[in-house]
């Protein structure tokens, strides 16, 4: 489980083709704090740590966890989202995050407004359901609310601390993000079907 605060943004050294599907090397001094077997959130998706060194870690992606989020589209260079799996004697920021990427979304626009950055994001319409106004979504790992909303397409302000601090302030027009639903609203909006059914 994780909350959406993101650690530090790493970078993708390497990705490499095996037999499983793909290998992941990013580089980050937060190699030298993690685990064999942790869990770490890459722009939002779940990866279990299968190596590491004091300044890089590698990970394994499935041929469908390419197909169905961005990590599919990785190069060497790219900035990427980092976050540990919550520990249970901390504090509870963000919201609860999985790590489980609903769908891929597309950058619509980014607009500055003062220091602040404004996101439009457009969404597969099977997720319609699962946003509200003011309800938490989870863009490339990061923890946010849900500004505006329309059928397949919502808004949210960045601040400048997230801004500074996360890979959000490289995307442009166009680009692919991964998208978590807020958890909650996943259960609800699956019961409401179920009770719905004749």
């Amino acid at each position: 489980m994780f909350t959406g605060l993101i650690e530090t943004v790493a970078t993708v050294a390497r990705v490499d083709a095996v037999a499983s599907g793909y290998r992941l090397r990013l580089e980050t001094p937060l190699a030298a704090e993690l685990q064999l077997g942790e869990s770490v959130t890459v722009d939002g998706v779940c990866l279990t740590v299968t190596a590491r060194d004091g300044g890089a870690w590698d990970a394994d992606i499935g041929p469908e966890t390419a197909r169905v989020t961005t990590l599919g589209t990785f190069q060497p260079g790219r900035r990427v989202n980092l976050e540990r799996s919550m520990r249970a004697d901390s504090r509870f920021g963000g919201h609860l995050v999985q790590g489980h990427v609903d769908a891929t979304g597309t950058v619509v626009a980014v607009r500055p407004d003062g220091e602040s950055h404004w996101i439009d994001v457009a969404f597969p319409e099977p997720l319609s359901p699962m946003f509200v106004p003011k309800g938490s979504v989870a863009l490339n790992g990061v923890s946010l609310t849900v500004a505006t909303l329309e059928a397949v397409r919502f808004s949210v302000m960045i601040i400048p601390f997230t801004w500074d601090h996360t890979n959000l302030s490289d995307l442009r027009a166009g680009a692919p993000v991964n998208l978590e639903c807020d958890m909650v609203g996943k259960y609800v909006a699956r019961a409401a079907q179920w009770y719905r059914r004749p």
